[in-house]
């Protein structure tokens, strides 16, 4: 991935740090704040009676099929995206509003990548495919497990770490979610997984994450 957020060597040359694991750690005013922010949006479940989730719901709709008319919030077009069923605030039992959040983001900071997954572009790709959306929220709740991010202070390295690159960059867990997922794709394709496999190729990534 390119851009003015690609920082994924700055999280390579950090997590080679190994004599930081087990030990305290000070935080800057700038992380805590980050963190603490980053904190609230994990609290907040979608709602699909709140207005401004409705907004992010078809913001994000309309990032994905710029040209195509989105006929309601509850619609069999969102099966298409890869939501299970025709209204897809039934999906956001394990994440919240962040997961919709992050795959927002993806779509409107890497849409050349984005798209690309959406649409299941390049590689040799398996009869039945993985669900899209649904394993962006998959990817999200993955990625909070992994930087212990309900705990009050991250205590373990890959967290530790996180949090330094939190306090470079604000969006870094939306920058991270977007790494993620084309890891996830790739290790997809490099295993010729299938759609039942899935959850194998999620535990795969996140062992190359904590890695």
């Amino acid at each position: 991935m390119v851009g003015p957020r690609s920082w994924a060597g700055l999280f390579s040359r950090l997590s080679n740090r190994s004599s930081e694991k087990y030990v305290d750690y000070p935080l800057s005013p700038m992380q805590e704040l980050r963190l603490l922010r980053l904190q609230e949006r994990l609290q907040v479940p979608f709602d699909e009676t709140r207005p401004d989730h409705q907004e992010v719901l078809k913001a994000f709709w309309h990032a994905a099929y710029p040209d195509v008319a989105l006929s309601g919030l509850i619609s069999d077009q969102w099966k298409e995206m890869g939501w299970q069923g025709p209204n897809p605030s039934t999906d956001f039992r394990s994440c919240g509003v962040i997961a919709l959040e992050n795959l927002l983001f993806f779509a409107r900071t890497y849409p050349l990548s984005f798209r690309r997954i959406l649409f299941k572009q390049g590689g040799r790709r398996a009869i039945w495919e993985y669900p899209f959306a649904v394993a962006g929220i998959n990817i999200s709740f993955m990625l909070i497990q992994l930087l212990d991010l309900w705990s009050t202070r991250p205590s373990r390295l890959p967290g530790m770490n996180f949090v330094k690159l939190l306090g470079e960059d604000e969006a870094a867990f939306d920058v991270l979610f977007c790494i993620a997922f084309e890891m996830v794709d790739a290790q997809w394709l490099a295993m010729n997984a299938s759609y039942m496999q899935f959850n194998v190729v999620l535990q795969a990534t996140r062992e190359q994450l904590e890695r």
